[in-house]
């Protein structure tokens, strides 16, 4: 009896695997939790499997009870971590066996293809301490190469398996024979492979590392410090961190590898003294003639998870990526992204091919990886043209496609660079409000709002949404908002009230703001810019029948450093026969002189961002003449120089005039 039970787990087991290899799915009989830190990695998975067939249960009762208790706490869950390895390089699958002639066994086990074929192998083959490293080295080299679906599966049939126990057993006891490089790749691969890394053999292996850390080669050290990297703080763990810095500090001139020294910086980490970081930065600059594009990706990547900007490094690797991005993949350029804006880092000719590769593959990427990318460039404050254009046309050939966070991130990316698509301006708009309106009953208040309010950066009034937005009963909810948020709030309805006020918008029912949501009357909290009030006075001093206003706030809401009020040179003569008068802003010029922050530019260029831009447009409605100055560029200019400098972009007549008598006696 107890032979056909035997037979019959063997025959289901073997039966779930087969299942696993040919089609994705997710066995029901396991329970699979995660715990919220660990969920939240990306690529990183956290599973804990126990078999609810009673026969499955009694088969790993021996496994938890010898090799899964744990040394520093009593809690008998084990985690399956699967780390992700997408984004940094792959260490190369050389393991224990290194110079030993073929054997049957090796052969068998470049066939197998799961870690159940590992460990089916085991248990005809006993492996010797030298190739238990190898074992879990293949076991792990088959498993990151399946779905998300498939390793999950596989991951329980392996933990589920007995020959696992066994292998875990014998590579605790053979540790102390082990060459250390085996060491480093078995520790590696058990955490890769999600053995808790509290468990007895994981924690075995961490001592072990630490004895012999002065013996570990440069290989070795890598391979550690990939391993540290994915494993939570505790005491075995900190130690060995400790005791890695130490060891790095050390050895670092004589550190050849390029990943080795990445793998290094990665250990250290932000917690690593300043003084290190330059040291680890020069040694980094020495090595750069050995840089690959892999290299000079995670060596960004690196720097930004050390929360060290080195130009000159970030410099020599963005220029090696400029040369070669048309080969990068998604998963590559996505990171080195996120990296820059962590960095605060950005390198036009590495944004700008990012932009002109991801315009060609706008119909290979998924629309959600092309909003990543226009979510990150947003971040950093560059308008990638080329990828707007390509995927604006996207957007006007299918619109339905898009869900509701696409809608509100386009509205959100292309509204804050105030992107002029030209003659699809309007086709692009219409399409973005024919997708909204479909999601406009289903759709929160808050987002009804900032949907609305991207749309009137744009210039764009859709009644649909205005119409829900600016019911009784959704303005009602916004009297909840929390304090912190109510400021945000204020300023988008005060935008949108103003926008219906200014620009006059054409719809079927008239439409207002009420009172109750606008809130107090804004204030920006700015001051004089001593610079240039100090340029625009001396500026105007030889101008006659010029005033001078500072400081002043537009329709109670935009801040303008200074309006100049001129007089027109020439009144119509219609309005002089007529005898009528003219008010002071038909018969005047009235210049607003706007001293902007870089940030209210998009990157490389003058182009303003969406709240300056939406100012200078309501300015020219109100009859003004909007000047706008960065103050990176005004604080740039000697002090001597400044006064030239304004009159040349306030009055650019006058530097025409001054030019032409020098041209007519040429």
């Amino acid at each position: 009896m107890f032979q056909s039970v035997w037979v019959t787990e063997e025959v289901m087991r073997r039966s779930l695997r087969f299942c696993s290899r040919q089609f994705p799915w997710r066995q029901r009989s396991f329970l699979v939790t995660s715990s919220g830190k660990d969920a939240s990695l990306p690529g990183q998975q956290l599973a804990h499997s126990w078999v609810t067939n009673q026969s499955q249960t009694r088969r790993s009762q021996s496994f938890v009870s010898s090799v899964r208790f744990y040394s520093q706490s009593h809690n008998e869950e084990l985690e399956e971590k699967k780390h992700f390895t997408s984004s940094e390089p792959s260490l190369p699958a050389e393991t224990a066996g290194r110079g030993q002639r073929r054997s049957p066994f090796l052969d068998e086990l470049q066939r197998c293809v799961s870690p159940s074929d590992v460990l089916d192998l085991t248990c005809r083959i006993a492996p010797t301490v030298q190739q238990i490293s190898v074992c879990l080295n293949q076991m792990w080299t088959t498993i990151k190469k399946m779905s998300d679906e498939q390793q999950r599966c596989e991951l329980q049939l392996m933990f589920g398996h007995p020959a696992f126990e066994k292998l875990l057993q014998n590579a605790m006891k053979s540790v102390v024979h082990m060459p250390n490089q085996d060491i480093a790749y078995s520790l590696l691969c058990m955490v890769r492979l999600g053995v808790s890394q509290n468990s007895r053999v994981v924690q075995t292996f961490l001592l072990n590392c630490q004895e012999k850390l002065n013996e570990f080669d440069e290989r070795s050290l890598s391979i550690v410090a990939s391993c540290l990297e994915l494993m939570e703080s505790s005491g075995n763990v900190d130690a060995l961190k400790d005791g890695m810095r130490l060891v790095v500090e050390n050895s670092l001139p004589q550190i050849k590898n390029v990943m080795t020294l990445q793998g290094v910086m990665r250990l250290l980490g932000k917690d690593a003294p300043l003084r290190i970081k330059k040291k680890l930065e020069a040694k980094a600059i020495s090595m750069t003639d050995k840089f690959t594009i892999p290299n000079s990706l995670y060596m960004i990547t690196t720097m930004a998870k050390m929360g060290f900007s080195s130009k000159p490094l970030l410099d020599i690797c963005s220029k090696n990526i400029t040369e070669n991005i048309s080969g990068i993949p998604f998963n590559r350029l996505n990171p080195l992204l996120q990296a820059y804006r962590e960095l605060n880092y950005r390198d036009f000719d590495v944004l700008t091919g990012v932009s002109d590769y991801g315009s060609s593959m706008i119909d290979i990427w998924s629309n959600k990886q092309i909003i990543i990318f226009l979510s990150l460039f947003e971040d950093l404050l560059f308008c990638p043209t080329a990828l707007m254009e390509t995927f604006a046309e996207k957007v006007i050939s299918n619109p339905d496609a898009l869900t509701r966070k696409d809608i509100l991130c386009l509205l959100k990316v292309y509204s804050r660079f105030n992107y002029d698509l030209n003659h699809h301006r309007q086709q692009f708009l219409d399409s973005l409000s024919q997708a909204l309106n479909s999601y406009v009953p289903d759709m929160s208040s808050y987002e009804l709002l900032k949907a609305v309010y991207y749309m009137c950066l744009l210039g764009h009034f859709p009644a649909a949404p205005l119409e829900k937005l600016l019911q009784s009963s959704t303005l009602e909810i916004f009297s909840t908002t929390a304090p912190k948020f109510l400021p945000r709030q204020e300023r988008m309805f005060q935008t949108l009230h103003l926008c219906l006020r200014l620009d006059r918008p054409a719809l079927p029912l008239p439409l207002t703001v009420p009172p109750s949501v606008l809130g107090s009357s804004f204030s920006t909290g700015s001051s004089a810019n001593p610079h240039l009030s100090q340029a625009l006075q001396s500026m105007l001093v030889d101008e006659a029948d010029t005033q001078l206003q500072e400081m002043i706030m537009v329709e109670n809401f935009y801040f303008v450093d200074g309006v100049i009020t001129k007089p027109l040179p020439n009144p119509t003569a219609e309005s002089s026969v007529a005898g009528d008068e003219c008010s002071p802003a038909e018969s005047s010029q009235r210049i607003a002189v706007i001293c902007a922050p870089y940030s209210s530019f998009c990157y490389g260029t003058s182009n303003p961002c969406g709240a300056l831009a939406i100012k200078i447009r309501h300015l020219k409605i109100l009859g003004y003449n909007p000047v706008v100055i960065s103050k990176q560029e005004l604080s740039s200019v000697p002090q001597g120089n400044r006064t030239d400098f304004l009159r040349e972009r306030i009055f650019p007549e006058h530097l025409r005039s001054d030019t032409q008598p020098k041209a007519e006696q040429l």
